[in-house]
């Protein structure tokens, strides 16, 4: 009996080519499936335990019962829009002996503004953009921190339209340049 024969039926000697690669593929089919099955079950165990509201501290702005899946998205919306990283808004731990953030901590300014501007941009979503009267003006997206910030960590003039400052500068190239031609006539 050689090696790829023990994984087949004593009478399967019997059997022609075709139905010996059915017999492998149903048996495939059923591994990948029973594989499918399995990922499929652990990615809904794991999805579930994130669902389940964290027991955060010092949440201000930010509902209670926030998710941890929910607050990480908020932040990781903060550090792409203002192109910070999380110790710009959170303090290091008073311990020195533990490193880290103290995420429930107050002690930087920053995370201060962060809850003002937090509380601003759903002021202007709720007031300015709730065109369809949402009941649920909190999924108003339309201005975010992004929309003043655009990855810096200060909104300026420069963040906001620097179209518009390249435009302007252009312009006043051409007015500099027909004065002077107005000048040599």
């Amino acid at each position: 009996m050689s090696n790829k024969d023990r994984y087949l039926p004593a009478n399967f000697a019997n059997f022609t080519p075709e139905t010996i690669i059915l017999f492998y593929m149903k048996k495939w089919k059923l591994g990948a499936i029973l594989i499918i099955a399995v990922i499929v079950t652990l990615g809904a165990s794991s999805n579930s335990e994130k669902k389940v509201p964290g027991n955060f501290k010092n949440l201000k702005v930010l509902p209670q019962d926030i998710s941890k899946d929910a607050l990480d998205s908020i932040m990781e919306t903060f550090t792409l829009s203002l192109g910070v990283r999380c110790g710009f808004c959170h303090a290091r731990k008073s311990d020195t002996t533990q490193r880290g953030l103290d995420f429930a901590s107050d002690a930087k300014d920053e995370k201060t503004i962060a809850r003002h501007m937090w509380k601003m941009t759903e002021y202007l979503n709720t007031n300015n953009f709730n065109f369809n009267n949402s009941t649920k003006p909190d999924t108003i997206h339309t201005i975010i921190c992004y929309t003043c910030h655009r990855g810096m960590k200060e909104p300026s003039s420069a963040n906001l339209m620097p179209d518009f400052k390249k435009l302007e500068e252009e312009r006043e190239k051409q007015w500099k340049a027909q004065q002077q031609q107005q000048g040599k006539k």
